[in-house]
């Protein structure tokens, strides 16, 4: 029997390696663009918005605030299944980019548009380390 394909893990290339090296040690970069001074994510090797390719990583200060949600109660792809409910996000990082996330450690009913969040990691056993958010205590 082979194990069921994962569909929240990401594939890691020479590119984003940074990026998860970074999130295994509790750190979120984005990537920022030299020549119109603006932060994107997810990390691309060029500026979404000017398509300059003068872009460099940053370290986020991991604050952001909530911008829409959704609570899952039913997901049949493997692993989402055994974490129902859960709840699928996009928040607005202080540093400007909306990024899709998932809450963690709030209620449904405790979640606000533009509550203050902060991000986490969720790591697992020989796997990446996924960036979250909880509420900003």
């Amino acid at each position: 029997m082979t194990a069921a394909t994962r569909y929240d893990l990401p594939e890691p290339d020479a590119f984003t390696r940074r990026y998860w090296d970074a999130a295994a040690e509790g750190q979120l970069l984005l990537r920022r663009c030299g020549a119109c001074g603006r932060a994107h994510h997810y990390p691309r090797e060029f500026c979404p918005h000017c398509w300059s390719e003068d872009v460099t990583w940053e370290r986020a200060s991991g604050r952001a605030t909530l911008y829409t949600w959704s609570a899952v109660h039913r997901n049949d792809l493997p692993p989402f299944g055994t974490r129902v409910p859960y709840v699928a996000a996009v928040v607005d990082l202080a540093e400007g980019p909306r990024m899709m996330t998932e809450i963690v450690n709030c209620e449904e009913a405790d979640l606000a548009i533009g509550m203050e969040l902060r991000v986490t990691f969720r790591q697992e056993e020989g796997e990446e380390a996924v960036p979250v958010f909880r509420a900003r205590r």
